[in-house]
């Protein structure tokens, strides 16, 4: 029996991605081998707790959610994540897997909406962006950069380009690092270069502030 290493799981409105505001059930892996400048999940790299997939099933199913969101961490980093994201699929609810974008998504169950992080330069994890994943972005499945200054910024657009992104996916998301680049910049850069993108806020952040389990 497949056993997962879980730092958390809760239920809270989702603060991100293309269902940001809706009722969610957070399974929240440990683990991660990046270690990104911006990280808001450092509680995450160690500890948890060893669950089998019929218990983190049984938990997901106390919070009477539709929606199921696996992050980490980086889940992926945990072989059996695969399986996780198969059972929560049949058993009928909409999965979001959140991942770096340094670990293979190509086994991912093509019913799970994918939210790839791309690294951007300041993440100080350039060099893990994992690109041969590009080719296995599907119409459901989103993008997302996280921007602390106009350098990112400027490269986010590049790597838009680069890889027709716009053509692949349902979203690309441009989220502001959390009190290091204000909002209102970001949204008056999109503005100004009238990019077909969307800006991302924390809602999570805006409620409950920076803190675990929200």
């Amino acid at each position: 029996m497949a056993h997962l290493r879980i730092t958390e799981i809760f239920h809270s409105l989702q603060g991100e991605a293309a269902t940001v505001g809706l009722p969610t059930a957070f399974v929240r892996l440990t683990g991660c081998p990046l270690r990104c400048h911006y990280c808001d999940t450092e509680y995450a790299f160690s500890g948890g707790e060893l669950l089998g997939l019929d218990e983190i099933r049984l938990k997901v199913r106390e919070r009477k959610v539709r929606h199921v969101t696996v992050t980490g961490g980086e889940p992926l980093a945990q072989p059996d994540c695969l399986g996780l994201l198969n059972v929560l699929c049949d058993d009928g609810y909409q999965v979001s897997l959140e991942t770096s974008g340094a670990m293979d998504i190509s086994n991912v169950d093509d019913r799970v909406s994918v939210v790839l992080d791309l690294k951007t330069p300041s993440s100080g994890e350039l060099s893990c962006n994992l690109y041969s994943n590009v080719a296995h972005l599907k119409p459901i499945d989103q993008v997302k950069f996280v921007i602390s200054n106009r350098e990112d910024y400027e490269w986010a657009k590049f790597k838009m380009d680069e890889y027709l992104l716009r053509g692949r996916v349902s979203e690309l998301l441009f989220s502001a690092s959390h009190e290091v680049l204000k909002s209102e910049v970001l949204a008056q850069w999109i503005l100004d270069d009238e990019l077909d993108v969307r800006l991302q806020v924390q809602l999570h952040k805006y409620l409950w502030g920076d803190k675990p389990g929200v």
